[in-house]
């Protein structure tokens, strides 16, 4: 199992690599559209007003399924932590509701999407945002230092989702929130979609039942946990914006 799920976790950072490498147009049809256009990134939630003021090395690969920062109710002082935050456009946007009296910690496992995240900093010269290399299983993020917890379409892709909602529920504060949009099924996927590297890449193969989904985020102990919105895509899974929180005492 260890080498089974390491063996996806590469093929998703290559397929990643080279989304931020600008050498693969990202032709999956859940995670990210053809070229992870502007109008792509229109159709998954996020305004003409959001984007206006993006790079286009921002936009180009958005590669979720959801616009998180627009459910999640960021307020000025707030620390966010985005989970698997790939060129940069959740934490930016977080970043501007936050203010400069917040802050916003992205972690990515793609090196070359954690680099060209800080190039993207750089140019917008986003000083209260900061990207690290890590992984969402294992996240390098101190205990209970976070506000707000989002995701964008990330979750799905790992093989250990149990240790994921278990790093987000250990650096959450208590009554710390947590919004994400993510990939999810309505029911059992055939074996051979489970086995499909491609699949996995594609956000379709690593996505749960949503009933087991929302299991595993309350076994980790979370509260309140509900969807506040859902979408059926292509007749096999659906994307999902969750809410929850971790107890305030």
């Amino acid at each position: 199992m260890v080498k089974k799920n390491e063996k996806i976790k590469q093929h998703v950072k290559k397929t990643y690599a080279e989304l931020a490498k600008g050498t693969s147009c990202c032709e999956a049809t859940t995670c990210c559209g053809p070229g992870s256009t502007t109008l792509y990134a229109k159709m998954i939630g996020y305004s003409a007003e959001e984007l206006r003021d993006l790079p286009d090395s921002v936009v180009r690969t958005v590669s979720g399924c959801g616009n998180p920062t627009a459910l999640a109710d960021l307020r000025e002082g707030e620390v966010v932590l985005d989970l698997g935050s790939g060129g940069g456009i959740d934490a930016f946007l977080a970043a501007k509701k936050v203010g400069p009296t917040g802050k916003v910690i992205g972690v990515d496992m793609t090196e070359e999407m954690v680099q060209l995240a800080k190039k993207n900093s750089e140019k917008m010269k986003a000083e209260n945002v900061e990207f690290r290399l890590g992984e969402i299983e294992s996240l390098p993020v101190e205990d209970g230092k976070v506000d707000v917890i989002i995701s964008n379409c990330v979750i799905n892709l790992s093989p250990d989702k149990d240790k994921v909602f278990a790093e987000a529920f250990r650096v959450l504060k208590p009554g710390g929130r947590m919004l994400i949009s993510d990939i999810v099924t309505q029911g059992e996927l055939p074996n051979e979609i489970r086995e499909n590297l491609e699949m996995w890449a594609a956000c379709v193969a690593g996505a749960l039942d949503e009933k087991e989904y929302l299991q595993k985020i309350r076994n980790a102990g979370f509260e309140k946990v509900e969807v506040i919105g859902k979408n059926d895509f292509m007749g096999i899974v659906s994307s999902i914006k969750v809410r929850a929180y971790k107890p305030s005492n």
